[in-house]
């Protein structure tokens, strides 16, 4: 059975989870449970905290599941 990627967005970034990927190592929620929840839907919420630190976790996960874009040339706060 295929699964559809999950996109979040907001001003500054979209985030893609690919849950085939996806080792459900939980560090992402582990270690920022205010934008990674794991018992809300939608589970990202890039709302939840600054830019930078959410971009910090993105690059700690270990499957490559979750992957992030910038949305304009913004600087990213």
């Amino acid at each position: 059975m295929e699964t559809q990627d999950n996109i979040f967005s907001n001003e500054d970034i979209t985030v893609t989870f690919e849950p085939c990927k996806c080792i459900h190592a939980e560090k992402c929620a582990k270690e920022l449970s205010e934008v990674f929840r794991t018992s809300v839907i939608p589970w990202i919420n890039l709302d939840g905290i600054e830019t930078k630190r959410i971009i910090k976790q993105i690059k700690k996960c270990p499957s490559g599941a979750l992957q992030y874009s910038t949305n304009n040339k913004r600087k990213v706060s």
